[in-house]
């Protein structure tokens, strides 16, 4: 793969200013300005990062947590651009190319959960297990949904991902000027496709990451096509998509111990307990040494007289923890920059780098201290309780929808709930399609408005749907 190509500026709408306009911003720049102001990234303020429908102001919804990644990425952009530059010399790689790396990376962080459904990532989970468990028992004339959709249309559902809406939402539903959504950069299109295979060519063993889920949907593959051609990245990962990857790991990793402590599901004393006896025969001389910082963060906080020296020790730590993470992440791009640009690495940056056990030890204690926690539990139970709902009621509908079926009132009435931008790029991608690819885009609309819902319109419209009050 070349940098040329990796950094395409193209869109797959071409796109021309005004004449006379005298805009100095670079293509990837103008990205920037369409996601910030899209109804699509303001939702993500209303959409859950780990702790459903919180209250607090301190805990991170899905829209600080993607200004975060946002700014991890740009770092390590910077970091990457000039290592190259620097100390690889690759040729390819012109001094140009570092802003536009950056700001492509910057753009990507904003992106990478927009097309996640409410109540964070229990809500994909919410969603493939609806539909594996009633695809069997849907019928469409008569027949089960099982003997008309196709393999790939079925497994779209059976393996839902966040991230692959994503890329159906920006290309597709944001209907601003036409059917091509925001009409982003191919290079950014290309950054934000984490995984380059179908539902079909999902292979978990097979050791190689980029076939661990899903990249895009049937419906939207000319797109994905397009973009591998113009970023030539032929059906290999691209090399930025990796510095996303590690930008997110980096935020979340740290952000969900910190807002743990804040809730009060971890104290301080069992955070520092847990990292000193974490895998203790394979902890390393850096291990001890990051971990030893923790203590020195509350001293100092001690000192200092704060009037929460735990919580601000742990704030202060993961800051430091964070930089670290991003040198790491650096070192481990540099380190396999020919099996990168190659589209043969099958590892994320983290693999067997300094930080690797830091990095597994937060995730490990995330998870039993929050992800497991009865009141998180409660939360996803309840949350199921609504997808279940809202998928039943929907799906019910637009079976039949625009299909010349008989429907009932209150079919058409939820129907004509949908947004009328999704219902519009329905109608526009059904045109002269056959019955089952039809039936197939149906069922995406259904998603597509699912996924578009923030947390709190979610519960509302199911208590109303409900007649909860």
């Amino acid at each position: 793969m070349r940098w040329r190509e990796l950094l395409c500026p193209d869109r797959i709408r071409d796109y021309k200013g005004r004449p006379g306009s005298r805009d100095l911003r670079t293509e990837f720049e103008k990205d920037y300005h369409r996601i910030i102001g899209s109804a699509s990234f303001r939702r993500l303020q209303d959409k859950t990062q780990v702790f459903p429908l919180d209250k607090s102001d301190f805990i991170r919804t899905r829209l600080t947590h993607s200004l975060e990644v946002s700014s991890l990425a740009k770092s390590l952009g910077q970091n990457v651009s000039e290592e190259i530059l620097q100390n690889r010399k690759d040729e390819d790689f012109q001094p140009s190319f570092k802003a536009d790396v950056c700001d492509i990376l910057q753009c990507a962080g904003l992106l990478h959960d927009i097309g996640n459904p409410p109540f964070g990532h229990f809500g994909e989970t919410a969603i493939r297990d609806w539909f594996r468990v009633h695809m069997p028992l849907l019928q469409w004339k008569g027949r089960s949904l099982t003997e008309v959709l196709t393999p790939q249309m079925q497994a779209d559902f059976y393996h839902f991902e966040g991230n692959t809406q994503a890329l159906r939402l920006v290309t597709k539903l944001h209907y601003l000027v036409d059917a091509h959504g925001m009409n982003l950069t191919k290079a950014l299109l290309g950054t934000i496709i984490k995984y380059p295979v179908s539902s079909l060519e999902i292979n978990q063993e097979s050791g190689d990451i980029r076939t661990k889920k899903m990249g895009y949907f049937l419906a939207d593959e000319d797109i994905f096509r397009e973009i591998q051609k113009s970023t030539g990245t032929h059906g290999r990962r691209h090399p930025l998509a990796f510095l996303l990857e590690a930008a997110d790991d980096i935020a979340y990793k740290t952000a969900d111990i910190e807002d743990a402590v804040k809730k009060g599901c971890i104290s301080y004393e069992q955070l520092r307990q847990e990292l000193t006896e974490y895998r203790t025969d394979v902890q390393d001389k850096a291990y001890r040494e990051w971990t030893a910082l923790l203590d020195y963060r509350y001293q100092r906080a001690c000192e200092k007289g704060m009037d929460h020296p735990r919580s601000n020790a742990v704030q202060n730590w993961l800051v430091q923890v964070q930089g670290q993470m991003i040198r790491s992440a650096t070192a481990g791009f540099m380190a396999h920059y020919e099996a990168l640009m190659a589209g043969e690495y099958k590892q994320d940056l983290f693999y067997n780098v300094p930080g690797t056990l830091l990095m597994e030890a937060l995730g490990d204690i995330a998870y039993r201290y929050v992800f497991i926690s009865a009141p998180i539990l409660k939360l996803e139970i309840g949350a199921d309780a609504i997808f279940d709902f809202l998928l039943k009621k929907y799906v019910d509908a637009a079976i039949l929808y625009d299909s010349g079926e008989t429907m009932t009132a209150v079919q058409e009435k939820l129907m004509s709930m949908i947004s009328d931008n999704y219902r519009a790029i329905y109608h526009i991608h059904a045109e002269g399609k056959d019955e089952t690819e039809r039936l197939y885009l149906r069922l995406l609309l259904v998603t597509d408005e699912i996924c578009g819902m923030t947390d709190s319109y979610a519960k509302e419209l199911y208590q109303e749907f409900s007649g909860i009050k």
